[in-house]
């Protein structure tokens, strides 16, 4: 069922742009208008059908949170692996940097870039890479170490195996079922933190339509239009648990251990 949900949010996001929505589009005679037949999720305080920007909002959230995954698991995962597998004074230091980003609250630390840079979804994206890359190079990390005395790895260097062949070839690829788990769940992290920024102004900006800053429109009016908070809240609750359910899902299906119990 969760998959199922994921596949219909990443299909609305794709072929949103084909569905002829109008999310900017001002209607004054529909002003906080509620569901109905002729606006199924109804209007915002500028009259803007609700739905039509729902649909858009998924569209950022799915490019957001696929963007900054994709981004920094190759990036963390290049540098742990890297570090894990040399050794010595460089994996010294990395496993400071790594200590070091570890120490501040992810999320204060995108606030804090994203207000640097300013508004907009490639500095939101960005600030969340930076953020992000720390949790796959200390997971590659762990498990290079745990790979790198493996007999098939002394095998490839008796060989003549270069140092980056036997870290590609043999090392990442065993490596990749642990990073594809934390590569899902951190897809839920990336949509909160995105809806998060938009909501305190630090990303998507007006009139471009984002889950966070639909919420922050819908505050003000939560008492006479619940519809404007109710919305894009259902839509971050059911894809962040649809994207928890399926990396739960998928962790099991990969961990050898829990098929054999």
């Amino acid at each position: 069922m969760a998959a199922l949900f994921l596949v219909f949010w990443v299909l609305l996001a794709i072929c949103a742009p084909l569905l002829g929505l109008d999310p900017d589009r001002v209607d004054l005679t529909a002003i906080l208008a509620p569901p109905g037949t002729f606006s199924l999720l109804g209007n915002d305080d500028l009259g803007r059908p609700v739905l039509d920007r729902l649909l858009a909002g998924a569209r950022t959230s799915l490019l957001v949170g696929f963007g900054v995954v994709a981004v920094s698991a190759s990036l963390g995962t290049l540098v742990g692996a890297f570090s894990g597998f040399v050794g010595g004074w460089l994996d010294l230091v990395v496993a400071r940097i790594l200590d070091l980003f570890m120490a501040f609250p992810g999320i204060l630390l995108a606030i804090a870039l994203a207000g640097v840079m300013g508004p907009g979804i490639d500095n939101v994206i960005f600030a969340l890479v930076v953020v992000g890359w720390v949790g796959y190079a200390r997971l590659a990390r762990a498990q290079v170490l745990a790979l790198v005395h493996r007999d098939h790895v002394t095998a490839a260097r008796a060989l003549g195996r270069s140092s980056w062949a036997i870290l590609l070839r043999h090392l990442i690829p065993l490596t990749i079922a642990p990073l594809m788990v934390e590569a899902t769940f951190a897809i839920s992290g990336v949509v909160i933190a995105e809806a998060s920024l938009s909501f305190l102004g630090l990303g998507v900006q007006p009139p471009d339509a984002s889950w966070g800053n639909m919420v922050r429109d819908g505050v003000s009016y939560l008492l006479v239009a619940p519809h404007l908070v109710v919305a894009p809240g259902l839509a971050i609750l059911f894809v962040v648990l649809s994207v928890n359910l399926f990396g739960d899902a998928l962790r099991d299906r990969l961990d050898v251990r829990s098929r054999h119990v």
